[in-house]
């Protein structure tokens, strides 16, 4: 019969495997800038697994030699303490020095955002409890919770809050930004190669703060200016008696007066824009995927799978829920 491991090495296990995956890790650079913060990450850690050797080493040295005195090559106390002095102040402030002048220079500068106006594309990121709406702003587009940027060119993102401090982030890309009420602060992304980034509020803003994460998509730049240009039209209109219903029911219910459709009458700001949702792959800041069940049981009990959220729980009838799925899903 084989044992369990013990819960103290198991966690250890575990904490351990975390980082491992390749869809949020900060060594897994796919761009120029995530590829300079993986390198110092690299140097820091080798740096501090030689220094915890060298202080190990010299423990296991100093209990080896407990009852002996002076250091094992000679010199008498005052190579001691000249080693000491040595290792334990002038090495330290070396280095140290050495690394902030690398990530202050070479990293921190250089993967700070562009100037405005200095890049083609612009876009506006606010962060919500818990979803973040998304602003193109040189085409009027306006999205939530999935980003798409053109492959191989750099992309200036500009973001803020709507209530309390969040902070952007998406390690395979570049280093997080905190977004402050009443203030913008920016980033720049720039993918390599065409592929989808997953990415995550940063900073404790509530109870769902683990359920506030979003996709960056990397398209070539044709397939981009063609999502674009879809998102720029208004919401297509409803081509069967249920969507028409559903949507009937959608403006006349309490869903108008927090989201926004546009080509219709509703305008609300509360929740996420909703004019092609049927487009995004996930609902709910990537909580659980968007498909019709998925999306039915959002609409009827939204507290059931994201506690706390500002959504209420109207749980219309079952007839009525289907309607007005089959509308939102008609929203590409």
């Amino acid at each position: 019969m084989r044992r369990a491991l013990p819960a103290p090495a198991l966690a250890v296990l575990v904490l351990a495997l975390a980082g491992c995956g390749s869809k949020q890790s900060v060594v897994h650079p796919e761009s120029r800038q995530a590829d300079r913060i993986a390198t110092l990450w690299w140097v820091m850690l080798g740096g501090a697994t030689v220094g915890f050797a060298v202080v190990a080493g010299l423990l296991l040295l100093g209990w080896i030699r407990r009852n002996r005195s002076g250091l094992p090559f000679g010199g008498g106390e005052r190579a001691a303490t000249g080693l000491l002095i040595g290792l334990g102040v002038v090495v330290p402030i070396v280095v140290l020095t050495l690394l902030f002048v690398w990530s202050d220079v070479f990293v921190t500068r250089t993967t700070a955002a562009p100037p405005p106006g200095s890049t083609l594309l612009t876009i506006e990121i606010t962060g919500h409890q818990w979803f973040w709406a998304v602003r193109y702003p040189s085409s009027g587009v306006v999205t939530a919770n999935e980003i798409h940027i053109p492959v191989g060119r750099r992309v200036r993102v500009v973001g803020t809050t709507d209530d309390v401090i969040h902070s952007f982030w998406v390690p395979e890309l570049n280093r997080k930004i905190d977004l402050i009420p009443g203030r913008e602060n920016s980033i720049v992304l720039d993918a390599e190669r065409v592929g989808v980034f997953r990415g995550q509020c940063a900073e404790f803003c509530g109870l769902q703060h683990a359920h506030m994460a979003f996709l960056v998509y990397a398209d070539p730049p044709a397939r981009f200016r063609a999502w674009l240009g879809e998102q720029r039209r208004p919401a297509r209109s409803p081509t069967t008696p249920e969507q028409r219903r559903g949507r009937a029911i959608f403006l006349s219910d309490a869903c108008a007066g927090c989201h926004t459709i546009r080509g219709t009458p509703a305008h609300g700001t509360i929740g996420p824009d909703l004019t092609h949702l049927a487009s995004r792959g996930t609902l709910a800041a990537n909580t659980i995927l968007n498909r019709p069940a998925e999306l039915q049981t959002w609409i009827h009990d939204p507290q059931s799978i994201k506690p706390g959220n500002k959504m209420p729980a109207l749980g219309p009838g079952a007839t009525q829920l289907g309607a007005v799925a089959a509308y939102l899903e008609s929203l590409r």
